[in-house]
């Protein structure tokens, strides 16, 4: 039997783990709620389950009461692991086993928050693409070298999809919603929990500078700020390393060796990172956007765009205007203008 496709996933299941993240959790939960809220039926199901089917503490102290044991005559579309605080002793011999038998189901498998440690110690992300929060993700990357650890907020690798904690859940189910329902009902949903946009896999992570490039690296971390200061008017290589009393060729080496990059490369996305959230944010022109993410030309900005994201700045503008309609929904102009806003 084949997995079914993102637009086919109807009922949801969560495994909870001791201390998982109750903010991550419930807004998963809160998307599956609020759709069928607004399409007046129970398109979404959902199921609590844990290892031995009894409630869970989160790391906050609340347990989510109505819990059971996964049911493999009544298997979920997708099973997300929720993690949280000292997920190494949460994922224990018990939840790998569950998983390893789970996997052999042909239901999609995810991580929210640190749930996806689960699935990488059970080896169920090797040869995928994946995510998790930042502050785990250096880490794991030693420890899984099979798996290719990625910054984005979530990651949706065939079968497999993770995200990052906090508020990236609710991002990861409404690209669920979108591909089955269309982005009008992903705007209405927006609406009513006040998300300004709905982001996408394109969207990383908030990585704190020294976070990203290693507190031990000092200077490295000076540099990145002060990149990350002059987006408008970008420093050359000669003022920064003059900026942090380095010359080029040391600056262009601990680069390279950390980051795997020069440093030109790394403020070249720094800036088209900034450039898309401008562009998916505001109302400004994409020439404006250019000017304001330091490109002298609009022809070297579309093309840098287009390497980085895989379209040109005015494609993304276009698809964040316009969305496909949806059945079972009936739009009025204030949500036709929501639309345009976050999609």
């Amino acid at each position: 039997m084949p997995y079914k496709e993102m637009s086919q996933i109807k009922h949801v299941g969560f495994l909870t783990l001791n201390n998982f993240s109750m903010i991550a959790f419930s807004n998963a939960l809160e998307i599956l709620r609020m759709a069928n809220y607004l399409l007046g039926e129970e398109v979404y199901q959902w199921s609590v389950f844990t290892v031995d089917g009894e409630p869970v503490e989160a790391s906050n102290g609340l347990a989510f009461r109505q819990t059971a044991k996964l049911n493999y005559a009544n298997i979920p579309d997708v099973l997300l692991v929720c993690g949280g605080v000292n997920i190494q002793k949460a994922v224990n011999n018990d939840v790998i086993k569950l998983l390893t038998q789970a996997s052999k189901h042909n239901m999609w498998l995810g991580g929210l928050c640190t749930g996806s440690y689960a699935l990488a110690k059970a080896g169920l992300l090797d040869g995928y693409n994946c995510t998790i929060h930042w502050e785990n993700m250096a880490s794991l990357c030693e420890q899984f070298s099979s798996i290719r650890f990625m910054e984005e907020l979530f990651v949706i690798d065939r079968n497999r999809c993770t995200c990052a904690g906090g508020t990236a859940p609710l991002d990861l189910m409404l690209a669920f919603v979108s591909a089955r329902f269309g982005k009008n009902l992903v705007a209405e949903i927006s609406d009513q929990f006040m998300v300004v946009r709905a982001r996408d896999s394109k969207d990383q992570q908030h990585i704190p500078v020294a976070a990203r490039v290693g507190y031990s690296h000092k200077a490295l971390v000076e540099v990145s700020a002060l990149m990350e200061a002059n987006i408008e008017e970008p420093l050359s290589l000669d003022e920064l390393a003059r900026l942090a009393e380095l010359s080029q060729r040391h600056l262009q080496r601990m680069f390279k060796h950390t980051l795997n990059m020069t440093p030109m490369h790394y403020y070249l996305n720094l800036r088209l990172r900034r450039a898309r959230a401008l562009l998916l944010q505001t109302e400004m022109s994409v020439m404006s956007v250019t000017v304001a993410c330091g490109f002298q030309s609009s022809c070297h900005f579309s093309k840098s765009y287009r390497t980085l994201f895989g379209y040109s700045p005015s494609m993304e503008r276009n698809q964040h205007k316009h969305a496909p309609p949806v059945h079972a929904i009936t739009s009025s102009p204030k949500d036709t203008f929501l639309t345009e806003l976050i999609a």
